[in-house]
């Protein structure tokens, strides 16, 4: 496996890479788990998809096979910003305006959303390695551009997963269950700095962790 990241003009270079991965959105978000989300027979894409975004990818085999999207919380474009803070502003049906309580806007903070791994990988080592890729490829775009930390709206179960490799992730406000998949949500912070020391464990380690 090997990670791409780019900013989304320079999506063309990556041959059909960005596509794949919306592909692998409508799978997981709209086909698994029911989301009411912007979507067609082929592609999950909504309006955070814009020339303001980036994208962490993996792949395997020419195939995509997990990725994310970021951008940094000044974001705009259109009436939107990014996802937590037309949230917290009462924009979006399905999250909760209070799962974010402050309003943030900093170029030193990046949010990223959309994070999916794909079945294909049916290991717990492979998944873990995929999402250790995607993750540090965000941080990667997101320190080249001043950021500190990094936010996300993410299941619970992922703050686990992350603590595992090594980031240092918290839960930072209340949680709610989402009455789409029936899954509990909240923003989880972490500084925007590689895996820690767990990184350098074999990966069957750091999964007994």
């Amino acid at each position: 496996m090997h990670n791409i990241s780019f900013e989304f003009a320079k999506l063309h270079q990556h041959g059909n890479a960005f596509f794949d991965y919306l592909t692998l959105r409508k799978k997981v978000f709209v086909d698994d788990l029911g989301w009411d989300v912007p979507h067609n027979a082929d592609f999950e894409m909504d309006q955070y998809d814009t020339p303001v975004a980036c994208y962490s990818l993996v792949m395997k085999d020419g195939k995509v096979v997990g990725g994310a999207r970021a951008m940094t919380t000044t974001a705009t474009w259109g009436e939107h910003t990014y996802m937590l803070r037309d949230a917290h502003s009462g924009k979006l049906a399905h999250i909760p305006p209070e799962v974010m309580e402050r309003d943030i806007a900093s170029p030193l903070v990046w949010e990223c959303t959309r994070l999916v791994i794909s079945d294909d990988l049916n290991t717990a080592a492979e998944r873990s390695e995929c999402l250790r890729m995607i993750v540090d490829g965000l941080v990667g775009m997101a320190q080249e551009r001043g950021a500190v930390q990094m936010i996300c709206l993410s299941s619970l179960l992922l703050m686990r997963a992350l603590r595992q490799l090594g980031y240092e992730v918290t839960l930072v406000g209340p949680t709610y269950r989402n009455s789409e998949d029936g899954r509990s949500y909240g923003v989880l912070s972490m500084p925007a700095a590689f895996a820690g020391a767990y990184a350098q464990q074999p990966v069957e380690q750091r999964l007994s962790a």
